[in-house]
């Protein structure tokens, strides 16, 4: 049986994002395989992982918690990958921070989608400190 979050663009491009990620982090030395190695892949995986666990909840204000919180696993991918080229680990990190790219527009998009669907059926919207005031105050 097919779950809804597999027909999410956001999830499809996240799990490639991992495969990636992981294929990436097996070059790394072996002194990094607790360290930046298992941060990198870890936080990869969250990001599918939470998109799939947004999508089952309840409520739209559930899910978007959960998007949230993936998108905040990719910031901190992309952190990493940052680290991880100015230690030599990467030859060219262009590639992966594209394919973040890739997983950060349907993301967002995603989120906006969502944001203006709960506005529209008026339900309680979970608040933020760092999360702009939706709708914008005009």
């Amino acid at each position: 049986m097919k779950k809804a979050h597999h027909n999410l663009e956001a999830w499809q491009k996240a799990l490639a994002l991992v495969k990636s990620i992981y294929t990436t982090t097996s070059t790394f030395p072996k002194a990094e395989l607790y360290g930046l190695t298992s941060q990198m892949r870890r936080a990869a995986v969250s990001i599918p992982s939470n998109i799939a666990e947004g999508a089952a909840r309840e409520t739209t204000p559930e899910f978007l918690r959960f998007l949230y919180i993936a998108r905040g696993s990719l910031a901190e991918l992309e952190t990493q990958l940052l680290i991880a080229a100015d230690l030599g680990y990467l030859k060219e990190p262009d590639p992966l921070m594209t394919q973040l790219d890739r997983v950060s527009a349907p993301l967002s998009g995603l989120i906006k989608s969502l944001k203006t669907r709960a506005n529209q059926a008026r339900e309680d919207l979970p608040v933020y400190d760092n999360e702009p005031e939706w709708p914008p105050n005009s």
